[in-house]
């Protein structure tokens, strides 16, 4: 009996989304669960399985279309000997049983597609490989690691014999950012004027639309100051290795910030809030949104709880969320809520920046590049790391002197961190 493939419920706000990549072609013999379609909204990236095993019998939406909740995208119909496609070489009988047996528990697995092509080409059994994504998801990475023996799972027949797995590489040290273009655009030849139209992704529209929309509808302000990095990268240097052997990720900047925020917050709660008509919300929690900029544009993870975590959870879930960001393996409920929002625009190098608020929120902290820069310490001019922290307000709950005094308050913490211990 034919099924159809529908678009998925993803989220309450979410109603429509674009077909992002057909992952089989017309007539392709499927299995229950496989992947079929990429979905593309405005928060996250959505896969759509196969309802039943069979053949892909009509594709209705194409690629780039946009589509509705409920809507068909394409029939797959019942075949107890389905055809492999055109493009599929023949194998012979005994290769082919093979190759069916060794993929059949592969297919159960869940992956991504960028996983199950990277297992493809490393010829890394899927089965065999312990996913780190959500749910146990394989991602690409995880199958690289199992490529070179280095991962969790096994790869090649070579690495089942070995006597025992092969130590994971240390990872390598942060690189900067690179300052050119990620795709530069070739150079005209003289006299040639060539444009080009390329269509926004539904997260890149939407987050133009937000953008707009906060300007629109916030009365925004930004304050300014800088903040002495010196005693937190000296706390960073003596604990460094000892932090990354107990906990696994290195100590970064962030949740100096995520900490040093959350106490500025309890100072000062109507930056904790947002406006629901002619009513103020004071949340008394503190969930707080990090901006993470991904290849398909910058995305908002939340750190749920976060006066509950220590600095070591705030890193791994910050490292986490960045992989999956870049991944596309974010799930909406990562994304949904946030108080208070901090955004890093240093990483990409930026001195100084006035960051847009993120509605409903009334308060965005923009972190900045760390310089060294002549200051007046006990009456000598010195050279000290320093930061220029911004701080972007909803000025119709939020005074001048509140946002003034809660910047004053989160460059005190930072500049002293072993106070954030007594917070």
């Amino acid at each position: 009996m034919p099924a159809n493939i529908v678009v998925p419920e993803v989220g309450e706000s979410i109603v429509d989304a674009r077909v992002a990549k057909w992952l089989r072609k017309e007539g392709d013999a499927v299995s229950v669960g496989d992947p079929l379609v990429e979905l593309e909204t405005d928060k996250i990236d959505v896969e759509v399985s196969a309802p039943q095993g069979g053949v892909l019998k009509r594709i209705d939406r194409k690629d780039g279309e946009d589509v509705k909740v409920g809507e068909v995208l394409g029939i797959i119909e019942e075949s107890a000997g389905a055809t492999p496609s055109a493009d599929t070489p023949a194998q012979p009988k005994a290769a082919a049983a093979a190759a069916s047996a060794k993929a059949a528990p592969a297919e159960k697995t869940r992956a991504t597609p960028t996983a199950r092509k990277a297992a493809e080409e490393h010829e890394v059994d899927l089965s065999r490989v312990r996913g780190s994504g959500d749910a146990g998801r394989v991602m690409k990475r995880d199958v690289e690691q199992a490529a070179t023996g280095s991962g969790n799972g096994r790869g090649a027949e070579a690495t089942e014999t070995a006597k025992a797995p092969a130590p994971a590489p240390a990872p390598e040290p942060a690189k900067a950012r690179p300052l050119t273009p990620v795709a530069e655009v070739p150079r005209p030849a003289p006299g040639d004027r060539t444009e080009e139209r390329v269509r926004m992704s539904k997260r890149r529209a939407t987050i133009a639309k937000r953008l707009v929309e906060a300007q629109r509808t916030a009365a925004m302000l930004t304050t300014f100051n800088d903040v002495d990095m010196s005693a937190v990268m000296a706390l960073r240097e003596r604990h460094k290795q000892s932090f990354k052997d107990r906990h696994g990720v290195g100590l970064g900047i962030a949740s100096f910030f995520v900490k040093g925020s959350i106490a500025a917050l309890r100072a000062f709660p109507r930056i904790n809030a947002e406006i629901q008509g002619d009513e103020m919300v004071l949340k008394q929690y503190y969930d707080i949104g990090v901006a993470v900029g991904a290849s398909e544009g910058l995305v908002v993870p939340v750190l749920r709880d976060a006066d509950r975590m220590s600095f070591a959870q705030i890193e791994q879930q910050i490292r986490e969320y960045a992989k999956r960001a870049e991944d596309g393996t974010l799930s909406l409920a990562d994304l949904k809520g946030g108080t208070f929002t901090i955004t890093n625009g240093g990483v990409f190098g930026s001195l100084l920046s006035t960051p847009i608020l993120n509605p409903p929120q009334v308060g965005i902290l923009g972190l900045h590049a760390i310089q060294q820069r002549p200051v007046g310490v006990n009456g000598q001019i010195v050279l000290r790391p320093m930061m220029y922290v911004a701080l972007t307000y909803d000025h119709r709950i939020v005074d001048g002197a509140e946002a003034v005094q809660f910047l004053v308050r989160i460059k005190q913490l930072v500049e002293d961190p072993g106070a954030l211990i007594l917070e």
